[in-house]
């Protein structure tokens, strides 16, 4: 996993234009939960057709066995952030139109995947692949579950 894109299997020029488009959106946004968390930009080189395997996904954060890991649906991600609540307050709005630009901007992934990584203290990762097929993209953040 990378935050940025030392992998030289990535196409440079199509996760640059992401990156550069997505990470702005990225400052001061927290995915909520027990403990709101960081949203981060990350790459990975796994770049097939078919979708990620949960040991694909070990393999890539070298995890050992022991780890927990459950591919989750992408509507578990976004709908929690994206859908706005009738008591919502100005700051709640807020947060889900940054969500909803977040995911605007993210809609050139294609083959999302959803992958929660541990037991109490969760790494979600949010994965795609880029538009010229060279690798996966997306988000991590992690979600405190007790």
């Amino acid at each position: 996993m990378t935050d940025n894109t030392e992998n030289s299997n990535i196409s440079e020029e199509g996760n640059n234009q992401l990156e550069s488009q997505v990470t702005p959106l990225l400052e001061n946004v927290l995915y909520p939960s027990e403990s709101d968390e960081a949203v981060t930009y990350v790459t990975c080189y796994l770049k097939q057709e078919e979708p990620l395997t949960v040991s694909q996904i070990k393999e890539w954060l070298m995890l050992p066995p022991s780890v927990y890991v459950e591919e989750s649906t992408t509507d578990w991600f976004w709908e929690p952030v994206t859908t706005e609540q009738d008591w919502y307050g100005d700051e709640e709005k807020a947060r889900t139109a940054t969500y909803r630009r977040i995911q605007e901007a993210l809609a050139s992934l294609t083959d999302c995947q959803v992958f929660r990584v541990g037991d109490t203290e969760v790494d979600v990762y949010l994965l795609g692949r880029l538009p010229d097929g060279s690798g996966r993209a997306g988000l991590k953040t992690r979600v405190i579950e007790t």
